[in-house]
């Protein structure tokens, strides 16, 4: 009988024994299979999100020059009339990211600033200039120059890059969809993320 009673409780002890190993080896399969998955999400995540504005704007160019003391003053302009496609992008590529895959927790270290992409065509008219002071490409390169930091300032008066923003949080919470889905935590600047509308309190740009 105690043969019997010995025999059955080695029995036990090996049936748990082979339990307990076996879900530690799927536990560890599970995580290594989740990890893999969030790596592979996260890096396929790198398309550019794109938001794009145009511009209109007609500048007056005038430029005077003293010659000979200012005894002579020479003078050149022309009016320029700009149209400008611009582009607000947000490169994911760039997102700095750690797996913790023993706490099931995916942490956003860092998310890249935004791209901002000015692609103007100037149509000159009127470009007048004289014999002592010619209309010549430095004046056609100061031109461009303070045309781009005019729209430039206008872009940051915009709502373009608010725009850019709020597609940037709706590609962000596809992380939390993916790794609340597989039980695992997101974390963005140490605080964790519980509901997709977390990343609108966070300042993203």
């Amino acid at each position: 009988m105690r043969k019997f009673l010995f025999g059955v409780l080695i029995g036990l002890l090996a049936i748990v024994a082979y339990r307990w190993i076996a879900g530690g080896i799927e536990r560890k399969n599970t995580l290594e299979e989740s990890s893999s998955l969030i790596q592979q999400e996260v890096e396929n995540v790198s398309k550019l999100i794109v938001t794009e504005g145009h511009f209109s704007q007609v500048y007056n160019y005038k430029q005077s020059e003293g010659i000979f003391g200012n005894l002579w003053i020479t003078q050149k302009k022309a009016l320029v009339v700009v149209n400008a496609d611009v582009q607000i992008a947000y490169d994911l590529s760039k997102v700095k990211f750690d797996i913790d895959a023993a706490n099931q927790t995916l942490r956003i270290k860092e998310i890249p600033a935004p791209e901002v992409k000015v692609f103007p065509d100037f149509k000159y008219y009127d470009a007048e200039g004289d014999y002592l002071n010619p209309f010549d490409a430095d004046d056609i390169n100061t031109i461009k120059s303070r045309v781009n930091a005019s729209i430039r300032r206008k872009v940051e008066g915009s709502d373009l890059k608010e725009n850019a923003n709020r597609r940037l949080i709706a590609e962000l919470a596809r992380f939390y969809v993916l790794t609340n889905s597989l039980g695992w935590k997101l974390v963005y600047e140490d605080k964790e993320v519980l509901s997709e509308g977390d990343f609108q309190l966070k300042e993203l740009h």
